[in-house]
């Protein structure tokens, strides 16, 4: 079994997943469906790729040293079949959940979600196709943006994504001296005075902290992705194949190893704002040992819910996300240099125009 789909029980045509009503829904006959109820319709879909694990992990040891002598693109490029128009549907090593690219099928990549690669949670869109674009345009759809930055061409290519995220439970031990300087200064008589002391600052303990996120996806930027945090992690469901329906997904190319740098980067910050926050009282405070050292990291692999699209102006990718739960959106627009330039001449020329008339004015009253 290369894919999985979930079709209405009552007319058989596909099954995706509403944002606004958190269901399955049918475009066709207008059933509706709760994650629940699509799980025991389709348990056998869900159940049927932990069998698989086993035998595809058997056949992937048998063609490794085949696989060896290929090119790069056999080794990160599969075809998948569609059920419903009968396509090979090409898609990389890092996809999980695509579309057909023609009847537009939601079809996902089972094989790809299983074994360490099939996440433990999930959190699903909150906002659907239509409001991320509305958010987009208000967001975005300046004066100085390129006209066809804002066609319905390119509005199309917004794409809602499941991003692999690793979500990270750190303790912290926190070992900190600094010297804290207090200044007074006052004046008798025909003298001033400067009062310094000295104190020896130290904190030590222990900072716990939860679901520290970093994306586990080589191609998006790090950056880009905790601008639109936070989410609510309030909602984090355990993972179901049904939730990807009707949307793209990838699956992780950095292990938790790899993003424990990165995420040990953002503990140390917490800890710093930490330790600053417990200090006051002194005119000037320098460090002198600072250690963070972490004890213990439990990581869990989630998949969190992003608006994603990308635009390429002259020859430079520009790329935005939105939160797929609470709206926040980031990224920079392009400009448009020529349309800057007109409006710069034309405020200049107004400027001119308005000091011409206005020392017109003056010198008229003088003489």
């Amino acid at each position: 079994m290369d894919i999985v789909e979930y079709k209405c029980p009552n007319c058989t045509a596909d099954l995706k997943f509403v944002p606004s009503s958190q269901k399955l829904c049918c475009e066709y006959c207008g059933g509706s469906f709760t994650i629940e109820e699509v799980k025991k319709l389709f348990e056998k879909n869900e159940a049927a790729l932990d069998k698989e694990e086993a035998a595809k992990n058997q056949k992937e040891k048998k063609t490794s040293k085949e696989a060896d002598g290929s090119d790069d693109f056999t080794k990160e490029t599969k075809l998948y079949h569609c059920s419903s128009c009968g396509a090979e549907i090409m898609a990389t090593d890092e996809q999980t959940a695509l579309f057909c690219y023609y009847c537009h099928n939601p079809v996902i990549l089972s094989g790809k979600m299983t074994g360490k690669y099939r996440p433990q949670k999930i959190i699903s869109f909150k906002i659907d196709r239509n409001e991320a674009v509305e958010k987009f345009k208000k967001w975005c759809f300046k004066t100085f943006v390129p006209r066809s930055f804002k066609t319905e061409q390119q509005l199309e290519k917004i794409t809602g994504l499941y991003v692999p995220f690793w979500l990270a439970d750190c303790t912290m031990n926190i070992d900190y001296e600094a010297l804290g300087k207090t200044i007074r200064t006052w004046s008798s008589k025909n003298y001033d005075y400067i009062q310094t002391k000295e104190f020896r600052v130290l904190r030590k303990g222990t900072l716990s902290v939860e679901k520290i996120p970093a994306d586990g996806s080589k191609r998006i930027d790090d950056e880009l992705m905790e601008s639109i945090e936070p989410f609510d992690y309030s909602a984090l469901r355990d993972f179901s194949m049904s939730y990807l329906s009707g949307f793209y997904a990838e699956k992780f190319d950095m292990d938790k190893e790899d993003m424990l740098p990165h995420i040990k980067e953002r503990i140390d910050k917490t800890c710093q704002k930490a330790v600053n926050h417990s200090i006051f009282g002194y005119n000037s405070v320098t460090p002198v040992r600072q250690d963070f050292s972490l004890t213990r990291a439990e990581m869990n692999y989630a998949m969190l819910p992003v608006w994603f699209m990308s635009y390429k102006y002259k020859d430079k990718v520009y790329e935005f996300v939105l939160n797929g739960q609470t709206g926040k959106i980031a990224g920079t627009p392009p400009v448009d240099t020529g349309k800057l330039r007109k409006v710069t001449w034309a405020i200049a020329a107004a400027v001119t125009l308005v000091s011409y008339f206005a020392g017109g004015l003056i010198l008229g009253g003088i003489f």
